[in-house]
């Protein structure tokens, strides 16, 4: 795979590309990096794609800014577009898992022009609430510890994910199927998740080695600071909230994923209407493409080929 780097909207990305043909553009989500989709970058390169699959804004190899609000999603959309004219691109298809799949789903809404087609995996697209996303949360939660109200404060989970990013990948990563309690009001995110084997069968110990050390390098700041502006980002897609989807679309999540309750999956035509399909996969948590990948693949492909791809002009020798 070829390691570069480029300058996109004020940020050097790092980017692992492969392959020549229609780009792909595979956008990771928390706790994650480029690495996430290495079962699928040989295997839709070998299908005749340009796959290129960044470490996004303040993870891995990628700059991390240090200004809380640098994070909001239209520097998120605005880096997409970037990438995509760095790499000498006017359209991609885009990918993205978890928080990758808002960063997609959003691009398609603010600048459809450049996506030929979207797909999301685990996170449905969210109409926008009528309250600030925090308020919400809050009211929703009364006392009980809410992990997404705990990233909130800068300084606090960073410092307990960070401490040991090896005990926390294995903690915030368990197999489908398991029950992870919350801890009480008032404690770490991990002071009661028990301790999972860190390595199910989709997961190996270099995988583990390799996520592990990239965090230690790092710190989780960067993917906190995406949590830390859903309020801004409720103010800043106050005009685009209501715009449908154009692109051909396609949704992929597994039947355990709890991020399936942050939006109605059912209605999900009525803001795509060109979807393609509802793909729920039996037995599979939160890290689909790493659980299933050849399930993945072999959707994401049968769905490629189902568009109206324009043949790409030949590179500059």
């Amino acid at each position: 795979m070829n390691h570069h780097f480029v300058q996109t909207n004020g940020l050097r990305m790092h980017v692992v590309e492969e392959g020549d043909g229609h780009p792909v553009i595979l956008c990771h989500g928390f706790p994650e990096l480029w690495y996430s989709w290495r079962h699928q970058i040989p295997y839709l390169a070998n299908a005749g794609f340009r796959v290129v699959v960044p470490d996004m804004r303040g993870y891995g190899r990628t700059d991390q800014p240090a200004d809380v609000t640098a994070y909001n999603i239209v520097e998120l959309v605005n880096d997409m577009r970037g990438l995509l004219s760095a790499i000498g691109e006017t359209n991609a298809i885009f990918v993205g898992h978890d928080w990758g799949a808002l960063v997609v789903w959003n691009l398609a809404q603010m600048a459809p022009e450049v996506v030929t087609a979207a797909v999301g995996i685990g996170v449905p697209i969210m109409p926008r609430p009528v309250k600030p996303p925090t308020e919400i949360w809050r009211a929703m939660s009364g006392d009980a510890f809410n992990y997404l109200l705990y990233f909130q404060e800068v300084g606090l989970a960073e410092a307990e994910l960070g401490r040991d990013p090896r005990r926390t990948l294995s903690r915030v990563s368990p197999p489908p199927g398991s029950h992870n309690p919350w801890p009480k009001a008032g404690t770490g995110m991990l002071s009661e998740t028990p301790q999972h084997p860190p390595c199910p069968l989709w997961f190996t110990e270099d995988d583990l080695n390799f996520i592990a050390s990239e965090f230690e390098r790092t710190g989780f700041v960067g993917g906190l600071n995406w949590y830390r502006n859903v309020d801004l980002n409720w103010q800043l897609t106050e005009k685009s909230a209501d715009q449908k989807i154009s692109a051909p679309t396609l949704f992929i999540a597994g039947e355990n994923d709890p991020a399936l309750k942050f939006g109605p999956v059912q209605t999900m035509e009525e803001w795509m209407p060109d979807l393609r399909g509802k793909h729920i996969l039996k037995d599979t948590g939160h890290w689909t493409q790493q659980e299933r990948p050849e399930a993945v693949n072999q959707l994401l492909l049968s769905f490629f080929q189902s568009l109206s791809l324009q043949p790409q002009p030949p590179k500059d020798s």
